[in-house]
């Protein structure tokens, strides 16, 4: 069963949102069939490399809404995340623009088409953001995360700015405006269930068991028909033979 992410480094519900996912999946009984597939998505494309300010000045400019509420809500996300075992510093946080994270980021894929690797670097970037204060736009510090993923340095490195992997990201968020996304985290469950927002827990666990067994449906038991019994023509609910 495939599930698809789309995310962006910078929104703290897509830290919350995946880390909640993976709490579900570490008690799925199925885990090892679930495969999944990370997206690049971008909030606000239009920041500089470094926006020259904090992150309550930042989204209080762009949404027109006073600090002091902008703290407030930081506060409450602050207290949802550390609930699920996430460490958020806004005060220390590096308003950044994402693009070149995701262009490592699927360095990581092409490094590894399972798309492990960059699972583990995507929540690695998360940390680095929202926990460390570090610029996820500055090329020393993607280098080095990336490698403490397990991403080859200079994979890693050449990834920054690169037109193909800039391409990569482009259409992953081409792809995200055709199926309808206004939001992340947004997750897609087998190509068909599509599920927005960081749920708790227990709805990922839900949605889990219900998207596996209905693709992996639970095969009829055949009647012992005896020996020597042919079947026949017969009826059914959707009409006969």
């Amino acid at each position: 069963m495939k599930i698809d992410i789309w995310s962006d480094i910078a929104c703290p519900w897509c830290y919350i949102g995946i880390t909640r996912l993976e709490k579900a999946l570490d008690a799925f009984p199925h885990k090892d069939g679930v495969e999944i597939a990370v997206h690049s998505y971008q909030l606000d494309p239009t920041l500089p490399e470094q926006y020259d300010g904090t992150e309550i000045e930042y989204l209080s400019s762009r949404k027109a809404m006073p600090e002091a509420h902008v703290r407030q809500m930081f506060e409450q996300v602050k207290q949802t995340a550390a609930q699920d075992g996430v460490t958020m510093n806004f005060d220390t946080l590096v308003v950044a623009n994402s693009r070149r994270a995701h262009q490592v980021l699927h360095a990581a894929l092409n490094a590894d088409p399972s798309g492990d690797l960059m699972r583990r670097l995507k929540l690695a970037l998360f940390k680095a953001h929202f926990t460390d204060g570090a610029s996820i736009s500055d090329p020393e510090v993607l280098v080095t995360v990336a490698t403490e993923a397990g991403l080859d340095a200079q994979a890693a490195r050449d990834a920054i700015d690169n037109p193909q992997r800039d391409a990569e990201v482009t259409a992953d968020i081409r792809r995200a405006a055709q199926i309808g996304v206004q939001g992340v985290p947004f997750f897609v469950f087998a190509d068909k269930y599509a599920v927005s927002g960081a749920q708790p827990v227990e709805y990922f666990e839900q949605a889990l068991a219900q998207v596996w067994n209905e693709v992996h449906p639970e095969p009829t038991p055949l009647a012992d028909l005896g020996v020597g019994v042919a079947s026949g023509p017969s009826c059914g609910v959707n009409g006969c033979d």
